[in-house]
């Protein structure tokens, strides 16, 4: 989620600073709120979440195209 989307602005790190980086809904006091989840699995959820709020199939899949990218996923 961009962070300027997020409504907390951020997510929270170990020291309660904001995170720069990632969202409220993915990470909280320096945690993954889901640390186990895959990247696939992780855009499949994002997906849904487009389609839910209205984004065409096509769309929500160009959006989460560049999940795997993500600092979250490097190797």
């Amino acid at each position: 989620m961009p962070l300027n989307k997020d409504p907390q602005h951020g997510g929270t790190n170990a020291d309660g600073s904001k995170s720069t980086i990632y969202c409220s809904f993915c990470y909280e006091n320096g945690r993954f709120t889901q640390p186990n989840i895959t990247v696939e699995e992780m855009q499949a959820f994002v997906k849904g979440k487009l389609k839910e709020m209205g984004f065409p199939g096509f769309l929500a899949g160009m959006f989460t195209k560049g999940i795997p990218k993500l600092k979250r996923w490097e190797k």
